[in-house]
């Protein structure tokens, strides 16, 4: 009986049963394509249509500097004023190549119900006829649910936000 235990317990908590799931598993790949739905035409670009379809009325981000945001209106309230309010100096992201990582998550039986998805990204500014400027980098973690054939944003973290070092002279 022991052993019994043992095997389950070990089964349970083997770090095989929680890795993240390869680069070029269909997982991996829906969620990047979601990341960049996500950043490159809603932060980006400010074309929000394609965000206001992933995330649901009751989303929750949250940001060390920036504050909380509890619901779908009110962060697209911030997203407008912030990120996408001033067209001359305009905030960037990018994602740091191969920061970003998938883990799925799937319930008792084993069917998949969303996966958690984290990385690092560095924000710029863009400002006209200037190079880029970098401003910041940080790392988020993403909550998605699957909802059906239908992925959601349900929660974000962003956090450990960090200032560029300054250039040497």
């Amino acid at each position: 009986m022991k052993t019994l235990v043992l095997a389950c317990l070990l089964a349970t908590f083997s770090p095989a049963a929680y890795a993240q799931v390869a680069e070029d598993s269909d997982l991996f790949k829906t969620l990047k394509s979601l990341d960049e739905a996500i950043f490159e035409r809603s932060f980006n670009r400010c074309d929000h249509a394609r965000l206001m379809e992933l995330i649901p009325e009751d989303f929750e981000f949250y940001h060390d500097t920036g504050g909380f945001e509890d619901s779908k209106a009110n962060f697209m309230a911030t997203v407008e004023q912030n990120i996408c309010g001033n067209a001359a100096v305009k905030p960037i992201r990018k994602l740091v190549p191969g920061s970003l990582k998938v883990y799925p998550l799937h319930t008792g039986e084993g069917v998949l119900y969303g996966a958690i998805q984290e990385g690092v990204h560095e924000f710029f500014v863009r400002e006209a006829d200037k190079p880029l400027r970098h401003t910041s980098s940080a790392r988020f973690t993403h909550v998605w649910i699957l909802d059906g054939e239908q992925w959601t944003l349900k929660r974000v973290l962003s956090f450990d936000h960090q200032s560029p070092e300054p250039a040497a002279n």
